[in-house]
């Protein structure tokens, strides 16, 4: 697939690495009659290789023409819709099997994505996605770190998580102006059920103020929730790990 123009708007850059773009295919190492989604195939730099080891293969593409043009290829399922407004429960449903999910994710909307799928994280065996590396950094971060925030807790609540390659800004076409990484991310099989939309409120109201101990942001939003237990509120958000604030939301009164 050739002659279109990279578009701005979709946050489009598109692989063209090919020893990237082999790393990549025998990272995710796909089998046959697997249910492997594709977010964002783009030129079908990746969609190709993975789509010569399982057919058929879905893929999820925003700009129409290039999703008229993936119609084109055999055994190539191609969902014409925005990420946010796909229903992945109802894939994994259809397929009778957890997703096998992968892409290159436009950046300017990368984190809003990973969102959306963690609210599917039950249905799925393992995303590889290629991530700004400011990103991937983040997700993988360790408590103590100036990376350590939001999307660290979040993602490590129901997620191993590892960075596997890093990939320099001439891979692509155009070039982005930052460095990029592939990460990979494996649910965890006994992560702890919360309330998603509570615990990212708690959370992100944790780290509202990273310079500020707790006590002066978490502290005030804990007593709006009634709660009256003890945790340590003389720490910065950054300090606290991630099983930590998942066992405060567990005890958090139900509301």
């Amino acid at each position: 697939m050739s002659g279109h123009q990279a578009r701005k708007r979709f946050g489009q850059h598109f692989l063209t690495d090919g020893f990237i773009i082999d790393s990549i295919v025998r990272a995710i190492n796909p089998q046959s009659g697997e249910p492997v989604i594709e977010i964002g195939p783009g030129l079908g730099a990746l969609t190709l290789p993975l789509l010569a080891c399982c057919k058929p293969l879905t893929v999820i593409e925003l700009d129409r023409d290039l999703a008229a043009k993936l119609r084109r290829q055999e055994g190539l399922r191609v969902i014409e819709a925005d990420v946010l407004t796909v229903d992945f429960h109802a894939l994994a449903d259809e397929f009778g099997a957890k997703l096998r999910i992968a892409g290159n994710l436009p950046y300017n909307i990368s984190t809003p994505i990973l969102f959306h799928l963690l609210g599917c994280v039950d249905r799925v065996a393992d995303q590889h996605f290629m991530l700004q590396k400011e990103v991937v950094d983040r997700m993988a971060a360790e408590p103590g770190s100036k990376a350590y925030g939001r999307l660290s807790v979040m993602l490590q609540w129901r997620y191993d998580i590892e960075s596997i390659l890093e990939v320099p800004p001439e891979s692509f076409d155009p070039p982005p102006r930052v460095d990029s990484a592939v990460v990979r991310m494996v649910p965890l099989p006994n992560a702890v059920a919360l309330d998603q939309a509570r615990f990212e409120d708690m959370v992100q109201c944790a780290f509202s103020q990273r310079r500020k101990i707790l006590r002066n942001t978490l502290g005030r939003w804990l007593e709006e929730q009634g709660f009256s237990g003890e945790f340590d509120l003389q720490r910065r958000a950054e300090e606290v790990p991630v099983a930590e604030y998942v066992a405060l939301a567990q005890a958090l009164p139900s509301g």
